[in-house]
């Protein structure tokens, strides 16, 4: 999304100078999107999904690594909903940990999920799996909170993320040796 691209320049220029090089790239929303993005990535030596994600749970009761606008890294990813096609509810992606952020586990779904029938502190999104399906070994994805589920009222998702910087997940990213 262009606000997650706003969201990564913002914290590059809060930095004196940056050990790495950059190219940011619009994956777009989505598991077919994101597949084309990896697809069509020039040489790099490091791809990093980087975006926000929903997290199971009240933020009230989460841990305060979990709050809202705070970086996690996905190191294990699981597939529901889909039939018959590429995927089909895929085994689960375990990773390594590349960060110091906290790990969570991901839920990638385009179809309705009952949250509350999943474990407290999951992230729920449509694009982790087919990412760690399709990455290179070195590859990893770090998540923003953005929001709470199940959504007590009615949410302004731009509104809720609109005060979030991304300056915690670059420097994780910085502090990586690859």
């Amino acid at each position: 999304m262009d606000i997650e691209k706003q969201k990564v320049q913002q914290a590059f220029a809060q930095f004196s100078t940056l050990k790495n090089d950059y190219n940011v790239v619009i994956s777009g929303i989505g598991r077919e999107n994101t597949a084309k993005a990896l697809m069509n990535l020039p040489e790099h030596d490091l791809c990093v999904l980087l975006g926000f994600g929903a997290v199971i749970g009240q933020e009230n009761v989460l841990p305060k690594q979990l709050r809202l606008g705070k970086p996690v890294e996905i190191t294990a990813c699981s597939l529901y909903g889909y039939q018959g096609e590429l995927f089909e509810n895929g085994r689960l992606i375990v990773e390594s940990a590349r960060t110091n952020l906290p790990c969570l586990t991901s839920l990638t779904s385009d179809k309705f999920v009952k949250t509350t029938h999943l474990t407290t502190g999951t992230i729920v999104n449509m694009e982790d799996y087919t990412f760690m399906f399709l990455k290179k070994p070195q590859d990893f994805i770090i998540r923003i909170v953005s929001d709470f589920l199940p959504h007590a009222t009615e949410i302004d998702f731009f509104k809720e993320v609109e005060q979030i910087s991304f300056y915690e997940a670059i420097k994780a990213i910085e502090e990586v040796d690859f």
